[in-house]
């Protein structure tokens, strides 16, 4: 069958109730007091990633760094460039043993960290629990968060953002997997930090 537009349907429904029939071309139910939704449209056509797959990001090495700041590479998977999504920001990276994730919080932006393998302990405002592959972190805006890798292998995590801008943090901090990586001076972080503070704030 054919599809049939939106003027023809009216002519159509026009017709057969002129004589009598019931449209079939009715914005309402059987009824007639149940209109009839139209399907959701999406400028995106979605994404299926593997493990793997998505924009592969190598981080900037820090002057001065802790000997826990993380080194480990990120996958940016869905933001407004990967799959054109204007609500959502997911990404994914492994926590090296003894590196972690530093005390930060998101001032306007909810956040779920899902623990896809390894072991570690998460802080998350005043309290503090261990976490494990399976585990999920509910991290609601303003709520300080850390994880720290404790295990011997590393902590993988997929986290997700109902803010697709919170990848900009992330862009701004890595190079393309493959290309040369300058070092971040100790300005060059404190201008990141100030450039996203909308995004992020770090605290001591």
């Amino acid at each position: 069958m054919y599809p049939i537009a939106g003027r023809q349907c009216a002519t159509i429904a026009a017709v057969i109730s002129a004589i009598g029939a019931v449209s079939g071309c009715s914005p309402h139910g059987p009824r007639g007091d149940r209109p009839v939704a139209a399907p959701a449209t999406s400028p995106s056509v979605g994404l299926v990633l593997q493990e793997s797959e998505g924009e592969r990001r190598t981080r900037r090495p820090r002057t001065g760094a802790q000997p826990a700041a993380l080194t480990s590479p990120v996958i940016i998977k869905v933001d407004g460039t990967n799959g054109g999504s204007s609500q959502l920001f997911m990404g994914y990276e492994d926590i090296p043993p003894g590196q972690g994730i530093v005390r930060h919080y998101h001032p306007h932006a909810d956040e779920i960290v899902f623990v896809h393998r390894g072991h570690g302990v998460a802080t998350l405002g005043d309290r503090q629990a261990e976490v494990a592959a399976g585990t999920t972190i509910y991290i609601p805006h303003n709520t300080r968060i850390s994880l720290r890798n404790t295990g011997p292998e590393p902590v993988t995590i997929a986290f997700i953002f109902a803010d697709p801008a919170m990848s900009s943090w992330f862009r701004d901090g890595t190079v393309p997997e493959g290309e040369p990586a300058p070092t971040l001076t100790a300005a060059d972080m404190e201008a990141r930090r100030a450039r996203h503070r909308e995004h992020i704030v770090h605290e001591p």
